[in-house]
């Protein structure tokens, strides 16, 4: 499993109605992060980078991802100080793997309540 969305329940007081509405926004999230990370890596604009890390990295943590949330913070340290820049791609590719698994984890989570 990828994620953990113990934090997301009681957060909402177990509310399905919006811990269904923090998925559907995760996921349109994601989408446009590994968009815009990599057209960031892509033009070497390490401190947009590193700014959309730091938004990426609260989105991913919500939904109990917290391996990813330490990985996103070191990427928006090192990219805001344009050190190590070998690692980015790494980052980036870890995180677009993470997340397309995690929304289809979310999606089936999203399935199973509307069944029940």
């Amino acid at each position: 499993m990828k994620t953990d969305l113990s934090y997301l329940r009681s957060m909402s007081g177990d509310s399905v109605e919006l811990i269904q509405e923090m998925i559907d926004i995760f996921t349109e999230q994601v989408e446009e992060f590994k968009v815009e990370l990599q057209a960031y890596l892509d033009r070497k604009d390490y401190e947009a980078l590193g700014k959309l890390a730091h938004k990426a990295k609260s989105s991913v943590a919500i939904m109990g991802m917290d391996d990813l949330a330490k990985d996103l913070k070191e990427l928006e340290l090192l990219a805001k100080n344009g050190e190590k820049q070998e690692k980015y791609k790494v980052y980036i590719d870890r995180f677009k793997t993470d997340c397309t698994e995690a929304v289809h984890e979310l999606e089936s989570f999203k399935k199973s309540i509307a069944e029940h």
